[in-house]
């Protein structure tokens, strides 16, 4: 696909609050994601990853939009040396990730009778970039997991690599 933007769209059996509290509160996000995240949510603030005492931080990593139960906005993490070693990303692929430019990931959350549809957008993507095809296996697997652990407590068991 050669497109700048990814975007996958779900239902949850589940209310706006309790999916956006899925979205940001560490304790919720590191079961279904293994990320915590360090934010105050709202825009402009910073936003550390933490994924197992691997902490990223950068200026350039922040809240673009935040929206309690209707939409979050943030510029994506940085592709540090540990992140690429966590996640068993080689070197050939790794570096150039790294000259691609940051990216961004939207959550919009809009009530649907007795759901509420969740889509996820990443935009300012790399066409035909090293992202794309690594978020293009990543959030259907991840926004999967976050829907059982909404709709019956467990997440899902992280897919094999």
């Amino acid at each position: 696909m050669c497109s700048d933007t990814f975007v996958y769209t779900t239902y949850i059996r589940t209310t706006p609050d309790e999916l956006w509290k899925a979205l940001t509160e560490p304790e919720l996000t590191r079961r279904y994601w293994g990320v915590a995240f360090e934010s105050d949510w709202t825009p402009g603030a910073p936003m550390v990853w933490d994924e197992d005492g691997r902490r990223t931080v950068d200026p350039e990593q922040v809240v673009l939009a935040a929206e309690p139960g209707r939409l979050l906005s943030y510029t994506w993490h940085t592709f540090t040396p540990a992140w690429a070693e966590a996640v068993g990303l080689d070197r050939e692929v790794y570096a150039p990730l790294t000259r691609e430019r940051r990216s961004r990931a939207t959550f919009a959350i809009e009530p649907s009778g007795d759901t509420v549809k969740l889509t996820v957008t990443h935009g300012d993507l790399e066409p035909d970039g090293i992202m794309r095809g690594l978020i293009g296996e990543g959030w259907p697997a991840l926004i999967s997991s976050l829907k059982s652990l909404l709709e019956t407590g467990e997440e899902l068991p992280e897919p094999p690599r």
